[in-house]
């Protein structure tokens, strides 16, 4: 991004927009650039509370009658020497007529000059009049060098004991995402916690990730005490899953290997969808985040919604690897196709900011994706390419129905032999995972109710009691089925088999 910056200001790009909130971090290398450019350039910063000041000069030194951005971009007109001006959350006032307009006169007035004028705001917002203008640039957070110099110096700051390579790699890596201040606090928090820091204290610099996702809003941090152990069946999904839970790897890349892009299950409601993303994060050892598209978007401000797209992007990406999970994408991406007039426009917007970012994205962020209504999804999602895999989770065989009262029982009761699983399978035919876990629940109350222990004979009366899914919605069912049949892998090794041998 430096050397991106450095170029912009050295091809005179009148206007660029540099989107951070580390604005002392920003200003450091923006002044390095200005001292190492050809020819050298002052560099001023304009705020609404000080007007404009001269880096690196008291802010009681500031240029009279420049709070106002309209008079602050007309002082900057009328200057001739070579200089760059960074004007700080000019955002709030950007839309305004005559800032708007200012600026246009700025960058007409700055052609053949040596000038620059950068926007340095932690929300990205560019009204129409300046889009062909204006150049963003995302200000990228410290990398693991930066990071690297930050430890060092509060090792030496507090004559902490010297690190070995593997521990002080092992807290770069916890404060990967993390902006320099939050690094040095973190560092910080674990000195004054446990008095020293060593590779033991990475909890506690973890810790401050998750507080930068309940920060954002959007994002939830999950975590998931359920091993993929607890999933009933779904062989071949979780086949497909174990082979890859290295995939992150250095080794990985060393063997030649692509990073995974994400995969998208499709199935009957209750029947582990859900799960199955989540307890993915305990067997690959990595972050879950759950993106809640509901938060995303916003009609308080036109714009605002796209912004809380990429901000959760973003955050994502600065703690990648991860996976970002997103339950339901047919409910969340539904009317992206024709919201035009509903909502001017934004869910097509959110819609293709998402799909270019899946295509485009560098940063290792696995999207795992679910989805019940296979016929509200764009078609766009389900082009070859844009996941891994598509995979369907149909309705539990008798055998993963088995599989499910087993796992089930056992959470419950430490011996379960006195229960005939393959008869409980078969009263159960047609019920889904969580159907089965329900008529389990329901009948451990009947018999509670009773001063009693529940039986195989109340698991049936729960049963019987219940009317499924598969039977209320029958054709949305088989629709789904149809569809699935040629264009998905079922996640069920019985039936991939049994695809395998019609074939």
């Amino acid at each position: 991004m430096k050397e991106e910056l450095n170029i912009l200001i050295q091809a005179q790009y009148p206007l660029i927009y540099l989107v951070t909130s580390e604005e002392e971090r920003a200003e450091l290398s923006i002044s390095a650039i200005a001292q190492s450019s050809k020819p050298q350039r002052r560099v001023y910063v304009w705020t609404v509370t000080h007007g404009i000041v001269e880096y690196g000069q008291p802010r009681n030194v500031t240029q009279h009658n420049t709070v106002s951005p309209e008079a602050a971009i007309e002082w900057i007109i009328r200057q001739k020497e070579p200089a760059i001006f960074i004007l700080k959350d000019l955002h709030p006032f950007i839309d305004a007529p005559a800032t708007t307009r200012s600026l246009r006169d700025a960058i007409a007035s700055f052609k053949g000059t040596n000038k620059n004028i950068i926007l340095m705001s932690p929300m990205q917002q560019v009204p129409i009049e300046l889009e062909k203008e204006v150049v963003v640039l995302d200000f990228q957070l410290p990398d693991m060098g930066e990071l690297n110099k930050v430890l060092t110096y509060h090792i030496d700051q507090n004559r902490g004991r010297r690190l070995t390579t593997e521990a002080r790699e092992k807290l770069l890596r916890a404060a990967l995402g993390l902006t320099k201040d939050e690094a040095e606090k973190v560092y910080r928090k674990a000195q004054v916690t446990t008095g020293r820091l060593t590779e033991d204290e990475v909890d506690i610099v973890l810790s401050e990730k998750k507080q930068l996702i309940r920060r954002n809003g959007i994002l939830e941090y999950i975590e998931e005490d359920e091993t993929i152990e607890a999933v009933g069946g779904l062989e071949e999904l979780k086949k497909w899953l174990t082979q890859r839970s290295n995939a992150f790897t250095e080794r990985a890349r060393e063997y030649g290997l692509p990073q995974p892009k994400g995969m998208l299950i499709l199935g009957v409601p209750g029947c582990g969808k859900s799960l199955i993303a989540k307890t993915t994060s305990r067997l690959w050892g990595l972050p879950l985040l759950r993106l809640d598209m509901g938060r995303v978007y916003d009609g308080s401000m036109v714009g605002r919604s796209e912004a809380n797209l990429r901000n959760a992007l973003k955050t994502a990406e600065s703690i990648s690897p991860a996976i970002l999970f997103i339950d339901e994408l047919d409910k969340s991406f539904a009317g992206s196709s024709g919201s035009g007039d509903s909502d001017g426009g934004t869910s097509s917007r959110i819609f293709g900011s998402f799909l270019t970012w899946m295509q485009e994205k560098k940063s290792p962020v696995f999207v795992m994706a679910t989805a019940n209504r296979v016929e509200r999804l764009p078609g766009e999602f389900l082009r070859k390419g844009r996941f891994d895999e598509i995979f369907f989770v149909d309705l539990p065989t008798p055998e993963e129905r088995q599989d499910i009262y087993r796992i089930h029982l056992t959470k419950r009761r430490t011996d379960i032999s006195r229960f005939d699983l393959q008869q409980l399978a078969k009263m159960s035919d047609g019920f889904s995972g969580a159907e089965i876990e329900q008529a389990l629940v329901a009948a451990m109350y009947e018999a509670f109710a009773q001063d009693r222990e529940f039986t195989q004979l109340d698991i049936i009366a729960a049963l019987k009691a219940t009317l499924p899914l598969s039977r209320t919605m029958q054709e949305q069912v088989t629709a789904l089925r149809d569809w699935a049949r040629q264009r998905a892998r079922p996640a069920a090794s019985s039936v991939a088999e049994y695809q395998r041998m019609e074939f």
